[in-house]
Parts: C-alpha cells; sequence; structure tokens
C-alpha cells in the first residue's frame, strides 16, 4: 500500500484526522488494508548492524516490526533502542514495553522517550515471570499490569499529563496495543479479558499463537457479541514449526500454548516437516482472513525469520500490495526501492 505523502525514508508520515499517530500500521488498518506485522529477536550484542541484518529479511513484507522486551524474561538489547535504531533508518517499529522490569517512573518516561525518536506503535505487556528466564535472581517490579499501563499511556496522550497530574509540553502520538490469547482456557473468558483491554485504550490487538482456527471464530464471535468488532484492530499470531515433534514440545512446555492432536499428525506425517509447517502457517493466514473481524495477522518466526517473506508471499494476502520499506544506501547490501 502505498500512500500519496510517502516520505524521504526516515523521515515520519503526517498525521492524519482521527489518527492517533502519523504511523503506517495504523494508517494501513484505518485504510482497510490487511496488515502483516513481524517480530524481530533483539540481539545479544551492542552492535546495531545485528538489529539491521535481521529487519532487513522483512523487507517489503512487514507493515511494522515488533522488536521484544526481554521476552521469556531473558536479556538481550532493550525493545527502545532496537526501535530507535530502526526508526533512524526509516523502518516502523512496534516498542514492546513489559511491566516486569521498570516501574511507572520509568515506563513513562520510555513512552515519551521512545515517542521522539519516532516510535509510533508501543505494545502494552504484563510480562512474563523472571523464574521462567535466564535471571530467576532477579527482583521483579511489576507496578503496573498491562491494565493499567494502557490507561497510564493513553493519559499521556490524550490528557498531556503524567499519571501525577504533572503536564507535558509535548503528548506522544501513538497508536497503542495489547496481547489476547483466544484459544487457551477458560474460553468463555477471552473476549472479556479483550474488552477490559478496549476500555483502557488498546486500539489494536496482537494474539498469541493461534492453530486452533474453530477456538479463534469462536472467540471472535464472542468479540462481535459484546460489539467490539468497529472498536478495536485484532491482528492474530501465526508461526510456522519445523518439526512435528517440536509443535508437541511447545505444546507440553510453553503456558498458554494450544496445539491440535490434528496438527501434529500432519506435520508427523509430511515428508518434508519444515515445508508443511511452512504451509500450515499459510493455510491459517489463508482461513484466519476469511473470519469478521480479524484485521491482519503478526507472523512469529522464532529463529525462522527467514521464512516470513515466503510466507506471507504465499499466503496472496497482499494481493499486490507492497508493503513500505525504507530506501536503501545503493553502496550496501541493502534492498533499493
Amino acid at each position: 500500500m502505498i500512500f500519496a505523502d510517502e516520505p524521504e525514508a526516515g523521515h515520519p508520515l503526517p498525521q492524519l484526522p482521527g489518527h492517533s499517530s502519523p504511523g503506517r500500521l495504523e494508517r494501513v488498518l484505518r485504510a482497510g488494508g490487511f496488515a502483516i506485522t513481524t517480530e524481530l529477536a533483539p540481539p545479544d550484542s551492542a552492535d546495531p548492524e545485528e538489529v539491521y541484518k535481521r529487519a532487513r529479511v522483512f523487507d517489503g513484507y512487514a507493515d511494522a516490526i515488533n522488536a521484544t522486551d526481554g521476552s521469556g524474561a531473558n536479556c538481550h538489547m532493550s525493545s527502545l533502542a532496537v526501535c530507535a535504531l530502526l526508526t533512524r533508518i526509516g523502518y516502523a517499529p512496534v516498542m514492546q514495553i513489559s511491566c516486569r522490569d521498570k516501574n511507572r517512573i520509568a515506563i513513562q518516561g520510555d513512552i515519551l522517550g521512545g515517542a521522539a525518536m519516532g516510535v509510533c506503535n508501543m505494545l502494552c505487556l504484563s510480562g512474563d515471570g523472571v523464574q521462567s528466564g535466564d535471571h530467576p535472581q532477579a527482583k521483579p517490579v511489576f507496578d503496573l499490569d498491562s491494565l493499567s499501563l494502557l490507561e497510564i499511556g493513553r493519559t499521556l496522550r490524550d490528557e498531556s499529563r503524567f499519571q501525577s497530574g504533572r503536564k507535558i509540553t509535548s503528548a506522544p502520538r501513538v497508536f497503542f496495543g495489547a496481547a489476547e490469547n483466544p484459544t487457551v482456557v477458560p474460553l468463555e473468558h477471552r473476549a472479556m479479558r479483550l474488552a477490559k483491554k478496549v476500555a483502557a485504550g488498546a486500539q489494536f490487538i496482537q494474539t498469541q499463537y493461534v492453530y486452533d482456527m474453530d477456538r479463534l471464530r469462536a472467540f471472535m464471535r464472542g468479540v462481535e457479541d459484546l460489539g467490539l468488532l468497529d472498536k478495536v484492530f485484532i491482528l492474530i499470531g501465526v508461526g510456522p514449526f519445523k518439526t512435528a515433534k517440536g509443535a508437541e514440545w511447545m505444546r507440553n512446555n510453553v503456558p498458554g500454548m494450544h496445539v491440535p492432536d490434528a496438527l501434529i499428525k500432519r506435520m508427523a506425517g509430511a515428508e518434508d516437516q519444515a515445508r508443511e509447517g511452512r504451509q500450515v502457517c499459510i493455510d491459517m493466514i489463508q482461513e484466519a482472513r476469511s473470519i469478521k473481524g480479524v484485521h491482519g495477522v503478526h507472523v512469529m518466526a522464532y529463529r525462522q525469520e527467514e521464512s516470513v517473506a515466503e510466507i506471507i508471499d504465499r499466503s496472496g494476502v497482499l494481493e499486490g500490495r507492497v508493503p513500505w520499506y525504507p530506501d536503501r544506501d545503493k553502496n550496501s547490501d541493502r534492498k533499493t526501492s
């Protein structure tokens, strides 16, 4: 999707009336496009080139790139820093904010700082417990949860003030999102959880992995029954498995992960399980697109980032639309537009 007011790489789009941000992701969603977001695993490094290298594989296939914030309670380069690097060269990032590691003073500062550097999208998360990560001795903060974080972010943006009441001189122009898991039990509570996040300020939702379309359809019917379809943009989380054993391991070891027996059986019966895993992902993207109220997909391909372009291309969901990516230095090995 190309906009008439396309800027030079690294320069922001002008903010349209009725939009919360000048960001491309919000523009695509409000224009009725089927949005594609993906996820960049931050490096264990201080070298910015490692961030750029990981982002290049998504050129032309994603409307925005999430930078995870200590995912799984493991230490990596910060989401704020990754987003700063990505905006520097013109990418549209989604900054993830976890309540696990910072209190409300630090988090409000990060929202202002991220917005000042051109970050237009922020995903508000409670965060994984420290016991699941590589620093179990760390002290968790959890001064806020995802709901109170959304409320604070909305106050900064819409009322130009900190939670303390002190005014700020320039409000962050940010499109706020949250996460949800449509397929974990108790299923009847999932739509209500989403409703609470929308009421707190969530404008878009990126779900956890979805591998059961029947459960997804039930979830979306619940969302519709609550009158939320025109109040929030929902992007469904999808991702490829490499092997049937890998799918089974995730089902048994990752909290909140639901993988149906039929999917594992399909993978196990394939001659090329990795290819079949990508095909499963493609099939789910195509099916998710047909469900009322689904506005896009969030493709998570941990350690398979190079497969995202193939999955998006073969799914056909772009229908000729070319997501924006920045101009590249013609003297480098990066793509040129």
